[in-house]
């Protein structure tokens, strides 16, 4: 296999990943998946950039590659920070239900195709603050089911 026939191929398999992190970003609500998207889109970069670099023999492409994977990182470790923020905040992870972020001027893009969700109230757990003695539920500390 010569070395445009390997560079063409790297391309392509470069081309389908970003083609695939694209429309998994646009299709989906889900905001975990739709940051598995984009990270799918940076992958298909890098492999372009790799092959590209080794085409013409040159390391700039790769060096590229080691920065965009340390900001890929960052991003990574700020964006999921962002989506449990927002999971904690609203208890639903579609993408949907933070429209309330849109500007004023904008209309809010309502998808009448799926049938809304039902928001359930959930109890998340609460900490007692430092210093002071948590309260025990006394009815679990009472019952024993398996005696």
């Amino acid at each position: 296999m010569g070395e445009l026939e390997l560079l063409q191929s790297y391309l392509v398999v470069g081309a389908m990943l970003f083609s695939i992190g694209l429309v998994g970003f646009l299709t989906r609500r889900n905001m975990i998946v739709m940051f598995l998207a984009v990270e799918m889109m940076l992958q298909g970069v890098s492999v372009s950039l790799v092959a590209w670099s080794r085409f013409h023999n040159d390391w700039g492409g790769q060096i590229l590659v080691i920065f965009i994977l340390t900001v890929a990182a960052c991003e990574a470790a700020i964006a999921l920070v962002l989506v449990l923020m927002l999971f904690h905040a609203s208890g639903r992870l579609d993408i949907a239900a933070w429209q309330n972020l849109r500007e004023s001027s904008q209309q809010a893009f309502v998808d009448e195709q799926l049938p809304e969700a039902e928001v359930e109230e959930q109890h998340w757990p609460v900490l007692t603050p430092s210093g002071i003695e948590p309260t025990a539920p006394t009815d679990e500390m009472v019952h024993r089911s398996h005696v």
